[in-house]
Order: C-alpha cells, then structure tokens, then sequence
C-alpha cells in the first residue's frame, strides 16, 4: 500500500506553515487533503490557488452550487473528507 508521510501542522515551516495557518483560520483545522500535499509546498501552493479562482472567482455559478457539486462529485467517486 502507498505511504506518504504527512507533515503536521507543528512541523510546518516556510510557505507549508502559512497555508496550514490559513487552514486553520478557513476551518479551524488542516484536512487530511491539504496535508496529502505536505511534501510538496509548491504543488500545494498552486493547488489552493486554483481551489479559490474555482470556488471563489467570476462564474455564472454561485458559491453554494459550486460547493454543491464538489460534495456530489466526492460522493460519486466514494470520496471522504
């Protein structure tokens, strides 16, 4: 089975402690998808810019139905977090 060795958040250092801070302020935890990425700040960095341009940025889709299809999409690939 693969293994990737998470970093916690009182390990984090540099750009890998600023977005876990900034997890933590979004939701008042680092989730397990967030700390999959832990190894490679850079791809993290990138992944959650993409995340707000997707969630948060101009669409003809509300954030509500956008959100909505996030848990429809995770739920049809018997996806959890």
């Amino acid at each position: 089975m693969p293994y990737i060795r998470l970093v916690e958040p009182s390990e984090a250092t540099g750009s890998l402690k600023r977005q876990y801070d900034a997890a933590i302020a979004r939701a008042g935890r680092v989730w397990n998808i967030v700390k999959t990425m832990s190894p490679n700040p850079p791809a993290l960095d990138a992944s959650m810019r993409l995340y707000g341009v997707t969630m948060q940025g101009e669409s003809p889709l509300t954030r509500v139905q956008r959100e909505l299809l996030a848990v429809v999409v995770s739920r049809v690939n018997d996806c959890f977090y």
